[in-house]
């Protein structure tokens, strides 16, 4: 059978897996294998609400083995680090437990169409103390461990004698994208409840500092300028502190250090300024590859280098067609959910021997949720024919249904309708803050 070896399980590799796995695996018109080197999938854009606490991780994971299951694919452990063109075949590092021993040896896929979907990594920008002093929030394994020191800060501040130290409660938040607008509001609720829980000697209003740095003139630079604004006024107004025009020189063991010389002391530094792709695919076998690492892509999504290569999702630079030349796709979860979309047609023209056809985006706009305070963005496109500027409950509205989108492509609405209605029951009973 066709081979068809999709690398990466996040928003559209595993998207991609589902759907080809239940149209073409289970029928045997195709051979799907999705390698991932994480055993489990979650939804990239929820990070926040497991680092502030507000969201429990397990209700929301998928467990690769078991997805591949029951959606006729293979689900491969293993990360790709080599990939030669000549013969088709990828190859995986071996796997090296905590204890030093080897589960699993080095292993080559042979492919008829790769499609690489890795999804891409904060870029520090070079920028000293952010690799050994902050936290990155990519994976569900970061955004735990913020929030165990989140935890951590809290307590220790309540229980200790002496008084609270310059910084000591204080959370800097560098990048003030989507990720970190909505960390500072989620922070904003969730320190709030945690204290509440008995740390009765610190006052959140007075001890807690959250500060959203941006070294832009305005947050939000990538949505429209009314957007940034709204979130603006409703992060002042919940007390969160935002400076614009501040770039960062070095983050420090204690804090961090701007351009200008000042120096802020902070218990705590996320770095969510800017992304990029892997290493890995800098020079992958040869393959085009632009300055952040992203695989330079046709219309058609196949590789400029390649016409077995493929690339989706964050990883890949896509131009958009329609805007001006030089204009790539914005690496964002619609993108990536059309691309799986649209790979999976070119999957079925390939083994139908017809033509590819090149992707168009369709841009819905952006949203942006500030937690239980507010949503704010703009819709455009198929939505409303125009461009609408959106808040409040409608807003929060299309904002779920972003996610609701994934969880159908991955499950279908009958598992997502039960599901949905199981947590809208049990969400009473559970507490509004993990506190682990």
């Amino acid at each position: 059978m066709h081979q068809v070896v999709i690398v990466g399980g996040g928003a559209g590799g595993l998207e991609l897996a589902t759907r080809a796995g239940d149209k073409l695996g289970k029928k045997r018109k195709a051979a799907i294998t999705l390698i991932e080197k994480s055993q489990s999938h979650f939804w990239k854009p929820h990070l926040h609400e497991i680092a502030a606490g507000s969201m429990d991780l397990g209700t929301y994971e998928i467990n690769h083995l078991a997805q591949s299951f029951w959606h006729g694919y293979r689900y491969r452990y293993g990360e790709v680090v080599a990939i030669d063109r000549e013969k088709q075949t990828v190859t995986t590092a071996p796997y090296i437990d905590e204890s030093g021993e080897q589960v699993i040896a080095p292993r080559v896929f042979r492919y008829d169409t790769l499609i690489i979907g890795i999804g891409s990594l904060t870029n520090d920008f070079g920028t000293p103390g952010v690799k050994e002093h902050a936290i990155a929030l990519e994976t569900p394994k970061q955004a735990a461990r913020f929030h165990r020191r989140l935890v951590n800060a809290c307590i220790r501040a309540h229980a200790q004698d002496a008084p609270l130290r310059p910084g000591q409660l204080t959370v800097a938040i560098i990048g003030a994208g989507a990720t970190g607008v909505e960390l500072a509001a989620e922070l904003h609720k969730t320190t709030r409840t945690l204290v509440s829980y008995g740390l009765d000697r610190i006052d959140p209003g007075q001890d807690i500092r959250i500060v959203l740095i941006e070294a832009a003139p305005r947050i939000l630079p990538a949505v429209p300028e009314r957007v940034s604004d709204s979130a603006m006024r409703l992060l002042g107004d919940i007390g969160v502190e935002v400076r614009c025009g501040a770039p960062v020189a070095e983050v420090l063991p204690d804090g961090l250090r701007f351009a200008s010389g000042e120096v802020m002391p902070a218990e705590l530094v996320v770095w969510a300024a800017g992304v990029k792709a892997p290493e890995m695919l800098k020079d992958f076998g040869g393959l085009e590859s632009n300055r952040i690492n992203q695989l330079v892509v046709e219309p058609t999504l196949q590789t400029t280098r390649d016409p077995n290569v493929f690339a989706l999702g964050d990883c890949a630079a896509c131009a958009w067609l329609g805007k001006d030349k030089g204009v790539n796709v914005p690496p964002r979860a619609q993108a990536a959910h059309q691309q799986a979309s649209h790979m999976y047609r070119q999957i079925v023209a390939r083994l139908e021997g017809k033509p590819l056809k090149p992707w168009h985006y369709r841009d819905f706009g952006s949203l942006v949720s500030l937690g239980k305070y507010s949503t704010v963005g703009n819709l455009m496109g198929g939505v409303v024919g125009g461009n609408l500027w959106v808040e409040g409950l409608f807003a929060r509205l299309m904002y779920v249904s972003l996610y609701k989108m994934h969880e159908l492509a991955l499950h279908g609405f009958t598992k997502v309708a039960l599901d949905t209605l199981a947590r809208l029951i049990t969400r009473r009973t559970e507490p509004h803050v993990k506190l682990h």
